[in-house]
């Protein structure tokens, strides 16, 4: 018997720590974690069904290409202005470096990309915000571009479409960067006085001086479920008026609830909608039920 104590013996587990070789043969991007859920999934299947959770329905963040891609027709978008590029008017420290850096990390020169394209061959301009690039912010160079978009819409007499993604005004451009307010708002409303159709739909998240612009100046006023909408931050605006604010606070739904809202919108079911507006104010165009 005490033969047997001192003989006997477990077996040690040890934890195999994987070489640098056997990490490599995952390749990097392969997989996504779901924000929300948590769930981790191929990016492949997540990109095909629009970065759209396959989960949890989490929509997940896109750039600007994907963004055109996912509702235009194929081959059809051709882009305006985008040689336009920031300079440093106040002379903020670092600031021409952090554009620069954006630029290599995106391969676009701003946080918005405007251009001309079609959805089911009907024509329209369209503004997309990145909010990859800078946080979406919006300079001078944003606005500037906003608002050619805007104007090449009245001259060609077609709709305006925009997609917002922003964490407001750019606070490396000061004042410059409010004005764009101002100026897109003013080329939005000449637009409309021109019978111009404007179509606004608000991606997570829209806020600060974007939200209190353009982005919520459309015909129709859309946005993706889950979108942060919203112009001060939730913490403020509670420290402002001592109290406890909704859970759903500044979200699309909520915004729907109270009005603010045509609609909430899935990002796969977008380009038919976006489609039947757009059939609808064509001339003679009908509404099909």
């Amino acid at each position: 018997m005490f033969k047997e104590i001192f003989t006997k013996s477990k077996k040690i587990k040890y934890a195999t720590i994987p070489s640098e070789a056997a990490k490599q043969d995952v390749p990097e991007g392969i997989m996504t974690k779901c924000p929300n859920c948590k769930k981790i999934m191929y990016s492949k299947e997540l990109v095909k069904n629009l970065k759209v959770c396959l989960n949890c329905d989490y929509h997940l963040s896109m750039n600007a290409s994907e963004r055109l891609e996912s509702f235009l027709d194929q081959g059809s978008f051709e882009e305006i202005n985008e040689n336009m590029v920031s300079e440093n008017p106040l002379n903020f420290p670092g600031y021409l470096e952090k554009l620069e850096k954006d630029r290599q990390k995106t391969n676009i020169n701003e946080a918005v990309v405007t251009g001309i394209g079609t959805v089911d061959n009907q024509s329209l301009v369209v503004a997309v915000m990145d909010s990859t690039f800078r946080m979406g912010s919006m300079g001078s160079v944003v606005g500037e571009k906003i608002t050619r978009a805007i104007e090449k819409a009245d001259e060609l007499s077609v709709p305006f479409v925009i997609f917002t993604a922003s964490g407001g005004a750019r606070m490396q451009e000061g004042v410059l960067s409010l004005m764009q307010m101002a100026k897109t708002s003013v080329a939005l409303k000449r637009f409309s006085d021109h019978g111009g159709l404007i179509i606004s739909i608000m991606t997570h998240p829209t806020t600060g001086g974007v939200s209190a612009s353009f982005a919520s100046l459309g015909d129709y006023n859309f946005a993706e479920p889950g979108a942060l909408i919203g112009f001060a931050g939730r913490r403020i605006i509670e420290q402002t008026i001592r109290e406890d604010l909704p859970e759903d606070f500044q979200t699309a739904e909520f915004l729907l609830k109270h009005g603010q809202l045509d609609a909430v919108i899935h990002r796969g079911e977008l380009k038919e909608q976006l489609s039947n507006i757009l059939s609808i104010h064509q001339p003679g165009g009908e509404l099909e039920w």
